[in-house]
């Protein structure tokens, strides 16, 4: 039987979901079992996956298995049809990045190439749930206008079924290189099988996939092995993922899992080589870390990882995914040291950052407004969830890295306005929830100041300066209910006046504290008409503020 005869057999190309391979078998998964014929049936098929196993006399060639690539991703492209019409959504941001339908999580293959940014993001089309990702494209030649491209990727192939999942983009001369993890799970237990894969474009819209480009894992490393981050070091490239390490305890013996980087170079960007694990010096930090990046910033070579488990000093925060900053060294022998971890964002919606250089040499990142786990949100109803961040500056200082909005994005304000916040007064009201606030809180003496935002006097979020506690809270309690904490708090011990950018877009809320040293980021869901910002203190107090509305 050829495979001709067994996509026949099992109710023809448009009823083919999933190809696998396992082995010699052949796994598809079909749409509608019932339409398989006698020839199908005879083969043994997996009811509650709706999957037949097949075993061909001949093992399938490359070709054989590009084809039913191809045939899963016109499928789905047909699907897509559905789902490519923009939602109506009061929390539907103005500015931001935000999927049409469904859910979007990390950003993926950051770069410049060829006169424009290309900016990938990871979604699921068809529901607000975690399932088979693809990659969303768009482009932009400004920071500020992005141009949606076609779908980039498809999880239609046998090495990225379940999902394209995240990745890492390289310009060349003559091409657009995507370097991505392909997800598959295997059988009702799921077995995880990842490896790394490439796609390529001449012209920047259109990809061809290449396949595994490590096909294999680490020594020790399980299937947690993922996110590939490219960077140049001297006449070659390493590839860094995000790894769990298995190793037993010395002390009890028992398995213990243990975030790692798993590190690999090449000469041309297609044949890798396991070079080692990075992160010993950091011992148990963590069990899984995803998501690196690796640059040089102002003569300090930077590492950037979301750790997932490691410990906080915070009742408020008992999620395990953080996000943050290591100071990093790299030497001739591809040897990475990582020291010094420090928190990226201090908000509750931040994870998955990629950064690029630009044109000019400055250095900008985008991360995900949001967390793994944490889909209920009132966006669902409109059938879309989750958003981008919006593009940062980033800067090394004092042993630091500060973060500021990208000076494209002063493009969206309007007439700048002046306001005087008393607290003896009422709410002013801004007319929209998409805005820029500048700043400046004294910090009090005792008690609390607290600058309310998004507010319509039920629902609000507020910034408190607690000076008993010598802490600055986020605090969105008041805020619709969703998945997720509902406050957040930044020590502050030194009492120093707090200087605010504040950018608001319907739904969420960047927070760059004294000129980006902090950052707070949060998705907050209000009414429609909680556009009131205003001062309340225990003791008469008025700032003078700057606001543009931003569109």
């Amino acid at each position: 039987m050829t495979l001709t005869d067994i996509l026949a057999a099992c109710g023809g190309h448009n009823n083919l979901l999933r190809a696998l391979r396992v082995g010699q078998q052949v796994i598809l998964e079909l749409k509608d079992p019932m339409r398989r014929s006698d020839l199908a049936r005879v083969q043994p098929f997996h009811s509650n996956l709706n999957q037949v196993v097949w075993t061909p006399e001949i093992p399938l060639s490359s070709a054989d298995w590009d084809q039913l690539g191809r045939i899963i991703e016109q499928n789905q492209r047909q699907q897509l049809v559905d789902v490519s019409e923009t939602t109506e959504s009061q929390h539907r941001p103005l500015w931001h990045i935000a999927p049409p339908q469904g859910l979007l999580n990390d950003p993926n293959g950051f770069t410049y190439h060829n006169g424009e940014y290309h900016l990938f993001y990871q979604l699921y089309p068809f529901g607000c749930v975690h399932k088979d990702k693809y990659w969303a494209h768009v482009t932009s030649t400004d920071l500020v206008n992005w141009q949606s491209q076609p779908m980039a990727l498809f999880p239609s192939d046998w090495f990225d079924s379940h999902g394209v999942f995240s990745g890492h983009a390289v310009s060349t001369e003559d091409e657009l290189m995507l370097f991505y993890t392909g997800n598959v799970r295997i059988g009702e237990q799921r077995d995880r099988i990842t490896t790394q894969c490439l796609a390529t474009s001449t012209d920047g819209v259109h990809f061809t996939k290449h396949g595994p480009v490590i096909d294999s894992l680490p020594p020790s490393v399980t299937p947690h092995c993922r996110d590939p981050k490219l960077v140049k070091n001297g006449d070659h490239w390493l590839m860094l993922l995000g790894a769990q390490q298995e190793t037993n305890d010395q002390e009890t013996s028992e398995r213990q899992l243990l975030g790692r980087l798993a590190v690999y170079r090449s000469t041309d960007l297609r044949q890798w080589q396991f070079v080692s694990l990075a992160g010993n010096e950091l011992n148990d930090f963590g069990y899984m870390w995803e998501c690196p990046d690796l640059f040089e910033l102002d003569g300090q070579l930077i590492a950037i990882i979301c750790p997932q488990g490691i410990e906080v000093d915070s009742e408020h925060h008992n999620i395990p995914h953080h996000n943050g900053y290591l100071q990093a060294t790299l030497d001739d022998n591809d040897q990475l040291g990582l020291s010094d971890f420090q928190t990226l964002d201090h908000g509750f919606d931040f994870y998955a950052p990629q950064s690029t250089e630009a044109p000019d040499g400055r250095r900008l990142m985008v991360g995900w407004m949001g967390l793994p786990d944490e889909i209920d949100q009132p966006s669902v109803k409109d059938q879309w969830v989750h958003q981008l961040t919006c593009l940062r500056e980033l800067k090394w200082q004092n042993g630091k890295l500060y973060q500021q909005p990208a000076r494209e994005l002063q493009q969206l304000r309007g007439e700048m306005q002046h306001f005087e916040l008393n607290s003896s007064d009422g709410s002013v009201d801004l007319g929209s929830k998409s805005f820029e606030l500048q700043t400046t809180l004294p910090w009090p003496s005792a008690g609390q100041t607290t600058l309310r935002v998004m507010d319509n006097g039920s629902e609000y979020c507020d910034i408190i300066l607690d000076a008993d506690k010598q802490q600055i809270y986020l605090d969105r309690t008041h805020a619709q209910p969703t998945d997720g904490e509902a406050i957040r708090e930044l020590p502050w011990a030194e009492q120093r006046d707090v200087e605010i950018q504040l950018l608001a877009d319907n739904s969420s809320l960047e927070l760059f504290i004294n000129q980006g040293e902090f950052v707070m980021t949060a998705r907050v869901f209000t009414a429609e008409d909680a556009t009131g910002v205003r001062l309340l203190n225990g003791e008469p107090a008025s700032v003078e503020a700057k606001v543009w509305l931003l569109g």
